[in-house]
């Protein structure tokens, strides 16, 4: 992610306009198949568009390689070698380098040309393409029936394109006009303009895709009665993509038929992204009438958001002194002096005394310091308190505890830890005794002669054995190599 987003750095940079257009002339050149270009070539693109284009911000010939180095440095272009260009023995000597895009660095290009070319004026919500994935819809399910596998993917691949455009399309609008209502206190005049023709959009568009819903949903269930499986087999056997296999290319296509059928199918009580597109853009409608509402009613008793600041500049025009102009500002934007709050760092060598407020690391700060400026203090001991119910249930816990290791280790006196297949207790009653009788081993002449341990009900003895022993228990087989486990019953007695 990050070397993705060091591909905008350009975008940084104090002459950043200058390496926008840097691009668009190798864009330029890349229109007419020129891939790989060296700086003369970027600098004659750059000339032609100086003829066209007066806001050019340099000559062509200024910092041109610098430029196109920095770009290769973010990653945006690649630079070649190329001393077959070098036509006289002074260009052969100097480096011939030559540039070209890279396919991320392209992406990032057009991705901040689009932003650029974005205008406020082409939000729209699409109410015409309803009909067009109506049709898309019965023609891909007519396909899917004859075995038309290039058709099946023509289809799919439109509907693809059109459901990615109509969200585009969506979120776009939305957003414009969220931008609409809340500048609408400084230009009233711009939303009074258009309130008609943008009530009668939503209104059309909403009135359309509740037509249409209801059709589009038994589409898409048609469609996949026709048997989605083989339809998402024939739209990958006829993609195109050589640097994809099969399973990826029909592991894309189900993902998009997944988002396709998210927009018009909902399924087990849940709504669909048309739904929540209807929703949202009811919600829309009537936050534009209670807008036009309010603009109305502030036209026609002639107080607004800029009559109020017109009458508190006044007032603070005409107050005696400085003092309580600031005072009514305050009072006005509810603005209090800044209170800046600092502490020392866990590890202050860590940390560069060269380094700036901007660049060092932030230090955690109590919320008692930042709200009174005072440093918190641990305050007077407070007394214990007793917990007499948590405590009797820890007792109680305990006691079973107990209680059902005691059993576990009768069981195992009386019936042995071979030929059978111990619980969960009795093995941890059994792994508790082995912990004690390893502990406490020795070693004679290199040799671990045996060992023994015992807790409250029993003991254990691990006598040597050639060909060791297995204890089966409920979490798996439990190898002893060398020994023999023996178990006597301490309040019992006999052994096993």
């Amino acid at each position: 992610m990050s070397d993705r987003l060091k591909l905008f750095n350009f975008t940084r940079r104090d002459d950043h306009v200058a390496y926008l257009w840097v691009l668009r002339a190798m864009d330029r050149l890349r229109e007419v198949h020129q891939v790989q270009v060296d700086g003369e070539q970027v600098g004659a693109a750059l000339a032609e568009l100086a003829r066209l284009h007066d806001e050019l911000p340099f000559p062509a010939d200024v910092r041109l390689r610098d430029r196109l180095d920095a770009l290769h440095d973010d990653g945006v272009v690649h630079r070649f070698d190329d001393a077959s260009r070098a036509g006289t023995l002074v260009r052969y000597r100097n480096r011939q380098s030559v540039y070209q895009f890279s396919e991320l660095g392209y992406w990032a290009y057009t991705a901040v040309e689009g932003l650029l070319a974005t205008r406020i004026q082409d939000a729209n919500l699409s109410r015409l393409v309803f009909s067009d994935i109506l049709e898309d819809l019965r023609e891909l399910a007519v396909a899917n029936r004859s075995g038309e596998a290039e058709q099946v993917y023509r289809r799919l691949s439109r509907l693809d394109s059109v459901m990615e455009d109509m969200g585009r399309r969506s979120a776009h609008f939305h957003v414009t006009l969220g931008e609409i209502m809340r500048s609408t206190d400084t230009s009233p005049d711009t939303f009074l303009r258009h309130k008609n023709a943008l009530l009668a959009h939503m209104s059309d568009f909403m009135s359309e895709l509740d037509r249409y819903l209801p059709r589009l949903d038994r589409a898409v269930r048609e469609v996949e009665a026709t048997g989605l499986i083989t339809l998402l087999s024939r739209a990958a056997d006829a993609d195109e993509r050589p640097f994809m296999t099969f399973p990826d290319r029909l592991e894309d296509w189900r993902r998009r038929w997944t988002a396709l059928r998210a927009w018009f199918t909902a399924d087990g009580g849940e709504t669909s992204r048309a739904g929540e597109l209807r929703h949202a853009t009811r919600t829309a409608v009537s936050g534009v009438i209670a807008l036009l509402r309010q603009i109305t009613e502030a036209q026609r008793g002639g107080v607004n958001r800029a009559t109020q600041l017109r009458h508190l500049a006044e007032w603070v025009h005409n107050v005696p002194d400085e003092g309580a102009a600031h005072a009514l500002m305050g009072a006005a934007f509810n603005t209090r002096s800044a209170r800046h709050a600092g502490g020392a760092h866990d590890d202050d060598e860590q940390i560069s005394p060269r380094a700036t407020w901007w660049d060092a690391p932030g230090v955690e700060i109590s919320v008692t310091l930042f709200r009174t400026g005072r440093a918190p203090t641990p305050g007077v001991p407070q007394p214990v308190r007793a917990n007499r119910g948590a405590r009797a249930a820890l007792r109680r816990g305990q006691a079973a505890a107990r209680a059902a290791e005691r059993e576990a280790a009768a069981g195992l006196a009386d019936l042995g830890a071979y030929g059978r297949v111990l619980d969960e207790t009795e093995t941890r009653v059994l792994l508790k005794l082995l912990t004690r009788a390893l502990e406490s081993r020795t070693v004679v002449k290199g040799l671990v002669r045996g060992a023994s341990g015992s807790g409250d009900a029993m003991a254990i003895r691990l006598v040597p054995s050639d060909t060791g022993s297995t204890i089966a228990t409920s979490q798996g087989l439990l190898h002893l190599p060398g020994f023999r486990v023996e178990l006597t019953g301490r309040l019992r007695g006999g052994g096993r």
